[in-house]
């Protein structure tokens, strides 16, 4: 045989192996439990698959045509609030109705220079993220009411702008996370424009697989609490570029210092929010990747201070992962936390509101929480790519199913049309849905609906709601002491 068939019966066997890798790849093994199976209060765990190769399924963006729509519940009505939007990401409503939308995708240094980067970013880039981050704030105004933005201004471009996603406002300020710093401006409302140089709140850790920072005031608005993910799937790369990742950090607004860690262990949290019921933080959690097509489902659940939820070393309080190398904190099975609610599997829960009062979606969604589920990339079938509605029950705990409130985004070609990001709630009761992917801001609404009823928070005769951690650390002891009636007749 020459040299040259030789080299051609190579090349061949070359490429018809990297073919049958990529079928393998692309194929992925398919899911053998449904997602409301792997939903809930008590979800099914199955045995781990462990991938050295993640599976991959990912839904090609092919965008919105004319007159098209997601599929709202029954009783809902859905417009597009706003479109013509690059990559919009959070989005914000403002005391006088006004919406902030960030533009933003990844910073380009994030997955890394390797070959493993180089593949991932070409996968996401597949999935419609990855290109040149717009670092834009928009601000979109429905002056005349009926429920379209007429008006659109560029608050900020470019300048001071890092991958921005996390936003807040309170006292004419106007708080911005970009993904490695969050910054400050002064801002009052009706402004179409941020003049002047912002200032420094806080250092964060830079970039990592996930980059989006998001923030949320505490009711007195005196402290912000900020969602960093970690860094890589299971610190593979080691826990020293971990530090400070995986966690929601409380910074108190009124000292000049760091802040401090509230909770960790939690992979990639996003959507942050207070519970009406019980004042408690609570947020929505990527869970880790590369277990199998059904594992492990990523969660719903409130944050305790001090809380920990197990990553990278362990997943639903009771399941090690083999794989983490790195040695786990003294007495971690001791204190880690269950999640309280399952979404599903590689769903990639972002957006979390909460109905509080004044909501506009009719009665069947009147006390819960709204998730964006921005849709799986290595799971068949494909999951999320819709907006569900988690029910809670009178005490401030999650019940039932996840219940669909958006769904149609995917063509069941393979495609999809867009990718809920964000929920926010408009001024009018609306809820706002941010489609990164199509760039357009979607609205729902119960046409003729009232106002859903304020909710009431749950208050005990010994134990008040616990808004922060500068509450009394004697109260549950004065709480007791003043019921005690030996103590009283003294």
């Amino acid at each position: 045989m020459s040299t040259k068939r030789k080299l051609l019966v190579a090349l061949a066997v070359v490429l018809l192996v990297l073919g049958a890798f990529s079928y393998w790849v692309w194929r992925g093994t398919p899911a053998q439990h449904t997602l409301d199976e792997l939903s809930g209060k008590d979800p099914v765990l199955v045995e781990p698959k462990p991938e050295n190769i993640p599976s991959v399924a990912i839904a090609k963006p092919v965008g919105w045509k004319a007159g098209e729509a997601p599929t709202p519940a029954k009783g809902l009505q859905v417009v597009r609030f706003a479109e013509g939007l690059n990559h919009p990401r959070v989005i914000y409503t403002l005391p006088n109705g006004d919406v902030i939308a960030a533009e933003a995708d990844a910073p380009g240094d994030n997955m890394g220079s390797g070959i493993t980067g180089r593949i991932a970013k070409g996968l996401m880039k597949r999935a419609g993220a990855r290109g040149v981050s717009p670092d834009r704030l928009v601000l979109l105004r429905d002056g005349d009411g009926d429920g379209t933005a007429e008006a659109k201004f560029t608050l900020l471009e470019d300048k001071h702008l890092a991958s921005p996603s996390g936003l807040a406002w309170a006292d004419d300020r106007l708080y911005v996370a970009n993904h490695d710093a969050v910054i400050v401006f002064d801002y009052k409302l009706g402004e179409t424009a941020l003049a002047g140089d912002p200032r420094k709140v806080m250092d964060l850790p830079a970039a990592g697989n996930h980059w989006m920072r998001n923030i949320l005031l505490s009711q007195d608005t005196n402290r912000l609490y900020v969602a960093v993910g970690s860094a890589s799937n299971i610190g593979e790369n080691g826990m020293e570029i971990e530090k400070g990742r995986a966690a929601i950090w409380e910074k108190d607004l009124t000292k000049d210092d760091y802040g401090r860690q509230y909770a960790q262990g939690l992979r990639n949290p996003n959507g942050l929010d207070w519970n009406p019921h019980s004042g408690e933080l609570w947020t929505v959690v990527n869970e880790r990747d590369m277990l199998g097509p059904d594992l492990v489902p990523d969660y719903l659940t409130n944050v305790p201070v001090g809380a920990h939820y197990g990553w990278p070393w362990v997943w639903f309080k009771k399941h090690d992962d083999d794989r983490v190398k790195a040695a786990p904190p003294e007495f971690l099975d001791d204190f880690v936390r269950k999640p309280e609610y399952a979404l599903g599997a590689h769903v990639a829960p972002l957006g979390l509101v909460f109905v509080k009062g004044g909501e506009r979606l009719g009665p069947d969604f009147t006390n819960g929480a709204v998730i964006a589920r921005h849709g799986s990339w290595n799971r068949t079938p494909l999951s999320g790519y819709d907006v569900v509605f988690v029910k809670f029950d009178a005490n401030g705990n999650p019940t039932g199913l996840p219940v669909p409130l958006l769904t149609g985004f995917l063509t069941g070609e393979g495609t999809t049309r867009g990718r809920p990001t964000w929920v926010a709630w408009a001024k009018d009761g609306a809820l706002l849905i941010s489609d990164d992917t199509a760039g357009i801001i979607w609205r729902v609404i119960a046409p003729g609906a009232a106002p859903a009823p304020a909710l009431k928070e749950v208050v005990t005769g010994r134990m008040p709601p616990q808004r922060s951690i500068s509450s009394d650390p004697n109260a549950q002891y004065k709480a007791t002491l003043g019921q005690d009636s030996t103590v009283r007749q003294q």
